[in-house]
């Protein structure tokens, strides 16, 4: 059932604010899905999901791949019968207080602080759609 990534249900929401792993997809350059377990965050006030990564990982290299324009992606969730996805195009952000944003939204929904990481960076993806059964 498709919902608003800005508006979500209140059910949709609490889905995402408790501890499950998700996937990322992003495309190859060859066009192929390159799917990966990973920690993500939403951020539906501000449109936003992000996921905090080494900037020499290839999920890294796939979006930046993709050009200026970012990369089509989706993250996704399953618990049982629960599911949820968000789609967006996602882009590179490297700014430190980005980071540390980033950072300290993980460690609110993880229960946990990564430990430091100069190499750290935020795969952040505006969302455009968002799915599920929550």
């Amino acid at each position: 059932m498709a919902t608003d990534p800005r508006n979500p249900t209140d059910s949709y929401l609490s889905f995402w604010r408790e501890y499950h792993m998700c996937t990322l997809t992003t495309p190859r350059p060859d066009g192929t899905p390159h799917v990966v377990a990973v920690g993500v965050t939403y951020d539906p006030e501000n449109g936003l999901a992000r996921v905090i990564t080494n900037k020499h990982s290839r999920k890294v290299a796939n979006v930046l791949a993709a050009g200026a324009e970012g990369a089509r992606v989706a993250v996704c969730q399953v618990d049982k019968g629960r599911w949820a996805t968000l789609e967006g195009v996602a882009r590179i952000r490297t700014e430190d207080a980005r980071v540390a944003d980033a950072v300290a939204r993980y460690a609110e929904r993880y229960g946990r602080t990564p430990t430091p990481n100069p190499d750290r960076v935020v795969i952040e993806i505006a969302l455009t759609r968002a799915m599920g059964r929550a």
